[in-house]
């Protein structure tokens, strides 16, 4: 009789072992499932967020139809002009190969689309490259782009600096003809930052490393003289 109860016992406890391994087995499988419908959600949800914040920028009046630059002029060779407002070598570019652009495109020979990068906010405590870029952006809805772009580049300020404040900003397109408050409302708002990053990251996956960048007709010039810029644009002309 013993032995018997004992034999029902071990086999109790055999078919108690085995229903708790197959209870087991089930809550790890559906924890499996839940981590993974988790993991999926959250895969689609940064997805769904990296296409909205990539595509929730507004471009400014004046920008060509993707938006990663400002179009001044309207001749058959683009040239396409990559520039920080806090680099140092734009604003020698400006001074030595500015007016040959501008003169490029007084003549209908060449359009510009001038793209305003924010590669040097690391050399600002500020990130100033994005604060005047996002300005330039303003000052292109005020029908001011190319004056406030000269301007800034006049008083670029020094590498490692604040950067010009916001209200400095402001009083500088205001001197070159900007109604003040509707400017300066859309530089405190901070309105085209999120079009600076657009223009960033295009230039970035275009593969544009530093500035000043030139390309004509999409090939980069490495002679930025105004001999070398009026020369790629009569080649490219041809």
């Amino acid at each position: 009789m013993s032995s018997r109860k004992d034999r029902k016992d071990a086999a109790r406890v055999v078919r108690e072992q085995i229903a708790r391994e197959k209870r087991r087995k089930r809550t790890l499988w559906t924890s499996i499932g839940a981590v993974l419908v988790l993991v999926i959600a959250g895969l689609i949800g940064w997805s769904v967020y990296r296409s909205q914040k990539s595509g929730s920028f507004t471009a400014p009046p004046g920008a060509n139809p993707p938006g990663t630059g400002i179009v001044l002029g309207e001749g058959p060779v683009t040239i396409d002009l990559y520039e920080d407002y806090l680099c140092p070598v734009c604003k020698q570019f400006q001074q030595t190969s500015g007016a040959t652009v501008n003169q490029l495109i007084s003549e209908g020979k060449a359009k510009v689309v001038f793209h305003p990068v924010a590669f040097l906010n690391r050399f600002s405590t500020t990130e100033y490259s994005t604060r005047s870029s996002a300005a330039a952006g303003c000052a292109a809805k005020g029908g001011k782009f190319k004056e406030f772009t000269d301007a800034l580049f006049a008083k670029q300020p020094a590498e490692g600096s604040a950067g010009l404040s916001n209200d400095e900003l402001i009083d500088i397109g205001a001197g070159v003809g900007l109604n003040r408050d509707d400017f300066g409302s859309c530089v405190k708002d901070g309105t085209y930052k999120p079009w600076t990053e657009h223009v960033t990251d295009d230039a970035s996956k275009a593969g544009v490393t530093g500035t000043p960048t030139i390309k004509v007709n999409g090939k980069d010039v490495e002679d930025r003289s105004p001999e070398g810029i009026t020369a790629a644009v009569a080649a490219a002309g041809k």
